[in-house]
């Protein structure tokens, strides 16, 4: 290919050249950790009815057998398995998150890439850095509709969900590079992808689990984007920044182009993108984090008499409205979205690594105790809080308690990121906390250390094979 000038041109020379020079020590190491968190959260996920469903919907499709679906002994194909994994790793709410642009990239890419990987017995180094390339992507499309200035994702407000539009890109690129390899082939990738990306956030409004299947469908699209390569399609090469490109339908115009290519190569991305600490809408973890701290100070439930979350002006709608729905959560998932719930959460004391999954039991959520003193907590903007947001999502929490008194925690930056990353202790205690709701300890020990040998030559199907162990036999 000649000197590169479209935007797909400069993203595959990118993205070829980190297959053939590698992806720095920190990026890879990063992957890995990626890696092992995505596999816990699809064994935790594999409960639930939606998950049964996407499960069943991609062994009834067969195909040849080339990847398996975590849990499962069969296999399917590389687009089906690629389907089924970003179903299940998306669909706890649990997944990491690129700030600002509040997008979840691991989740699409990584079953993306490992369907592909074992479907070709690709060998480790290879699939970290091309998962490497494929998250970098999905940022870096999912940054280009973020405007600075009004601190909002140009994505979000036209009600589309950047994680699974560019998502499908940033999967079809991670695919390619398994499967093709070429500049020319990353190109085309991008452009058939960008006619299959897709996904609208009604159902955060009005209900439905539709999107559950976002990541999913992204990586299953990224997948089959990147096999019909081998069948003469092709795609625009200004299928981003054309007149008829991505950016302009998803956009409208709205878009900086300079967030795709800037510092391409030389700054990185991934190694920044947060974990999430807890299983919950990214917005409510710094209330449970305040909670904690007060708790921590001798403040216990029973002291308090009245509290004020205050965050972001732009969250309280998700997180504190309407007040008497997020007081009273009915199940576990409305809890997740309710700043009282992780307030009094935080209070009360949660599992795992300050709250797990087990602290969104339906059951749970509504006991008395609970209700008692969600009913205690409003929600409200803060404007400290704007001039941080949405580069963290900070929260001021102001406890009045019985005998008068007030005590305020302020927590202005998210665990799981920045100065405030995730222990390899941590991350561990997590994976171990989700898989462990599927696998026996022997298991979850043999599925460790297949992604740990990723770094060396280790291939995708030993970990398959160990998420394919079922706890009734």
């Amino acid at each position: 290919m000649s000197d590169p000038t479209t935007l797909s041109e400069r993203l595959a020379a990118f993205a070829v050249g980190v297959m053939r020079d590698g992806a720095p020590r920190a990026v890879r190491a990063s992957v890995q950790e990626r890696v092992l968190d995505i596999t816990g959260l699809q064994l935790a996920a594999l409960d639930l009815p939606t998950s049964t469903g996407a499960v069943d919907f991609a062994l009834a499709q067969g195909g040849p057998p080339q990847a398996r679906i975590i849990g499962q002994r069969a296999s399917v194909s590389a687009a089906g398995a690629a389907f089924a994994n970003g179903v299940l790793a998306h669909s706890l709410d649990y997944d990491d998150t690129h700030l600002p642009s509040v997008l979840h990239p691991s989740a699409s890419v990584v079953p993306a890439v490992l369907a592909v990987a074992e479907a070709t017995g690709a060998a480790g180094p290879r699939i970290l850095d091309a998962i490497a390339v494929g998250i970098e992507i999905t940022v870096r499309l999912g940054m280009a509709g973020y405007d600075r200035e009004a601190r909002s994702s140009v994505y979000f407000d036209h009600g589309q969900h950047a994680t699974s539009i560019c998502g499908t890109v940033g999967s079809a690129v991670g695919a390619a590079l398994l499967l093709d390899g070429t500049e020319r082939g990353v190109v085309d990738a991008i452009g058939l992808s960008a006619s299959m990306a897709s996904g609208i956030l009604e159902a955060n409004r009005t209900g439905g689990t539709v999107k559950r299947l976002h990541c999913g469908w992204a990586a299953r699209a990224g997948v089959t984007a990147a096999e019909l390569l081998a069948h003469g399609f092709t795609g625009p090469p200004t299928a981003l920044e054309g007149r008829f490109g991505l950016f302009e339908a998803f956009l409208h115009g709205s878009v900086l182009t300079d967030e795709v290519t800037a510092g391409l190569g030389e700054r990185w991305e991934v190694p920044g993108i947060f974990f999430k600490p807890y299983p919950a809408n990214h917005f409510t973890h710094t209330a449970l984090d305040a909670a904690r701290e007060l708790r921590g100070r001798g403040i216990g439930p029973e002291d308090i008499e009245e509290a004020d979350l205050g965050v972001a002006s732009a969250t309280v709608r998700t997180i504190g409205e309407p007040i008497d729905i997020k007081r009273t959560p009915e199940t576990g998932y409305q809890a997740q979205f309710s700043g009282p719930y992780m307030v009094a959460l935080g209070f009360i004391g949660g599992s795992g690594l300050g709250a797990g999954l087990d602290d969104f039991a339906d059951a749970l959520v509504q006991e008395p105790d609970r209700r008692r003193l969600m009913a205690r907590v409003s929600v409200s903007a803060d404007p400290d809080c704007d001039a941080v947001f949405p580069d963290q999502f900070p929260a001021v929490l102001t406890v009045r308690t019985r005998d008068g008194s007030e005590h305020v925690a302020r927590i202005m930056t998210n665990r799981g990121g920045g100065d405030k990353r995730l222990t390899d202790a941590e991350l561990r205690t997590k994976f171990r906390d989700n898989a462990s709701r599927r696998l026996p300890q022997e298991a979850i020990d043999a599925v460790e250390a297949s992604i740990a040998s990723l770094s060396d030559h280790g291939d995708v199907s030993d970990l398959t094979a160990a998420c394919g162990t079922d706890p009734r036999e």
